[in-house]
C-alpha cells in the first residue's frame, strides 16, 4: 500500500497550541497515571488518539449554529431541525435525542432485553457489551472468520457471520434473544466496514425468527463510503442512497453523534414502532431530561443538525478515510502489522504480532499504547484483552480475538505531519520491541475496567 494523502477539503481558521514533554517527563506522567492512559491530563499529551469520539473540529457553520442554539427547556427550534435532518438521513420516523451513544444504549437496550438472556452482534463495542450485561443478558460476538486474520485482505471484515448467527439462534432459542445488533463500522474488529448485502441477510434472519434488528450507527457515514468503493451494486449511488439502503427495514438504531456527525457531544435513538418510541421517550425523561433536549444544550443540538449533513459529504469522507490509508501505508512500508485493509476511523496496530513475547493476560496492546506515549507523547488505547475484561460469570480474564492498539484519528484535527510523527514513533518502537514488557492490574472495577483500572509494569 503506497502512502497517498488526500488533501484537506477545508482551510484552518483557528489553532490550539501543543506542547511536547521530554522523555523523562512523559515516563513520570504515565507512572503517576498508574499506567492507564485515561488518567493522563490532556495538557501532557502531544497527539491524542485515545478516541475519535467527541474530539472533532467543528466547522465555521457549526460554530455559527452554536450562537443561535435555542436553549428553551421544551420545544426548542433546534430540536425540530435535528429531527428533520435525522429523519431525512436515516429514513426513520421516530428520533430521540440523548447526550451520547452510551446514553442511547442505556435507554434502549434494557427495553429490548427485558426478560431475555442474549444479544448477538457482529461485534459489541465496550459500552454496548456493558449495557447488555447491566440489563442481565450476555453479549455474543459473531463476526466473519476473515476478520481474525489481520494480514489477509477482505472487503468487508466487519460482516456478521450469518451461518453462525442462525446456528446460535437455534441453539440458544429465538425466544431468549432480545436483539441482533449490527455495528457499523465494526469498531472492535478494526473499524472494518459491513456490506449492505450482509445487513440485508442479517435483517432477514432476524425477521425470520421474530428478533429485533438494531444498528449501532456511530460510524454509518464512513461505512457508506466503503460500500460505495467496494460493493458493486452501489458504486454509482450517492452516500445518502447507500445510507437509505443500510437502514431500510432496521427496527431501530443507536448512535453516538460524536463520531460521524462531527460534534463534541450528542447521540440519537431511532425507531419505526410508535409504541416502542413512547417507551423510549419516557425512559429518556427519567435518564436524560425532557424529550426535546435529551440531556443536551440547544447550541450542541444546533451543531448536530448541521454536522449530520457535513458528515455525509463525499469529498470530506474521501479525505477522512484517506488519512487512515496514508498512515497505514507508512506502517506497511515499515513492516508494522495492523488490521488490513485499514478501517475508517483508526489504524489498529496488531500488538499480538508486534509483541509476540507478551501473553494476552499481560496485555500487549496496553503495553504498546504506554510505549507510544513514552516514545512521542502519543495517547492511544487498548482494544484487546485488557479492554475485554473478565468473564461476568467466572471472574476469569477473557482472551480477546484481537490485541489491537487503536490509533483513533479525530476528524479535521491533525495534519499529514502529525501522521508522520505517529508512524516514525512506531518504527522506533519496532526496533526495540523485544525489550518491552507486559503489565498487571493491581486495581479494577467489575465493568468497563479499562477506564479506571490501575496497572504496574512486570519485572
Amino acid at each position: 500500500m503506497k502512502p497517498i494523502y488526500y488533501p484537506e477539503p477545508f482551510r484552518i481558521k483557528s489553532v490550539e497550541p501543543l506542547k511536547m514533554l521530554t522523555r523523562e517527563e512523559r515516563e513520570k506522567k504515565i507512572a503517576e497515571a498508574n499506567y492507564n492512559v485515561f488518567y493522563l491530563a490532556s495538557r501532557d499529551v502531544y497527539i491524542d488518539l485515545l478516541t475519535d469520539s467527541g474530539t472533532n473540529a467543528m466547522s465555521s457553520q457549526q460554530w455559527a449554529g452554536v450562537m443561535v442554539g435555542d436553549e428553551s427547556y421544551a420545544g426548542a427550534e433546534c430540536y425540530y431541525r435535528v429531527q428533520e435532518a435525522a429523519q431525512k438521513i436515516f429514513t426513520m420516523p421516530y428520533i430521540q435525542l440523548v447526550h451520547q451513544g452510551r446514553a442511547a444504549e442505556k435507554v434502549l437496550l434494557p427495553i429490548l432485553l427485558e426478560g431475555k438472556k442474549y444479544a448477538i452482534a457482529n461485534m459489541h463495542f465496550d459500552t454496548t457489551r456493558a449495557h447488555v450485561e447491566l440489563a442481565g443478558a450476555r453479549a455474543i460476538d459473531c463476526v466473519v472468520p476473515e476478520a481474525l486474520d489481520t494480514t489477509k485482505y477482505y472487503d468487508f471484515k466487519g460482516n456478521m457471520d450469518t451461518a453462525r448467527l442462525e446456528q446460535y439462534i437455534k441453539e440458544l432459542g429465538a425466544e431468549n434473544i432480545g436483539v441482533i445488533i449490527m455495528t457499523i463500522t465494526n469498531n472492535s474488529a478494526g473499524g472494518q466496514p459491513v456490506s449492505v448485502a450482509n445487513i440485508r441477510e442479517t435483517r432477514a434472519i432476524a425477521k425470520k425468527y421474530g428478533i429485533k434488528f438494531m444498528i449501532d450507527a456511530a460510524r454509518y457515514a464512513e461505512n457508506s463510503y466503503f460500500v460505495k468503493q467496494r460493493e458493486p451494486e452501489f458504486k454509482n449511488k450517492s452516500i445518502q442512497e447507500i445510507i437509505a439502503a443500510t437502514f431500510e427495514g432496521a427496527d431501530c438504531f443507536t448512535m453516538s453523534s460524536k463520531k460521524d456527525a462531527i460534534v463534541n457531544m450528542g447521540g440519537l435513538i431511532g425507531c419505526r414502532d410508535k409504541a416502542l418510541f413512547e417507551v423510549i421517550k419516557q425512559r429518556c425523561i427519567s435518564f436524560e431530561g425532557f424529550i426535546t433536549y435529551g440531556g443536551m444544550s440547544g447550541r450542541d443540538i444546533e451543531a448536530l443538525a448541521i454536522g449530520l449533513s457535513e458528515g455525509v459529504d463525499e469529498h470530506y469522507l474521501q479525505y477522512r478515510i484517506g488519512q487512515m490509508q496514508y498512515l497505514a501505508g507508512r506502517l506497511e512500508e515499515a513492516g508494522i502489522p495492523f488490521q488490513s485493509p485499514v478501517g475508517g476511523h483508526a489504524v489498529f496496530v496488531d500488538a499480538k504480532k508486534l509483541l509476540p513475547h507478551i501473553p494476552y493476560y499481560e496485555f500487549p496492546a496496553q503495553a504498546l499504547a504506554i510505549e507510544l506515549y513514552k516514545e512521542a507523547g502519543i495517547r492511544a488505547c487498548d482494544i484487546g484483552s485488557y479492554m475485554l475484561g473478565n468473564d461476568p460469570d467466572t471472574g476469569k480474564q477473557l482472551e480477546a480475538d484481537f490485541e489491537f492498539t487503536r490509533l483513533a484519528i479525530p476528524r479535521r484535527v491533525y495534519t499529514q505531519s502529525h501522521l508522520d510523527v505517529i508512524a516514525d514513533a512506531l518504527i522506533n518502537i519496532k526496533e526495540r520491541a523485544s525489550t518491552i514488557k507486559g503489565y498487571k492490574i493491581v486495581e479494577e472495577p467489575p465493568i468497563l475496567r479499562h477506564f479506571t483500572a490501575k496497572l504496574r509494569p512486570l519485572d
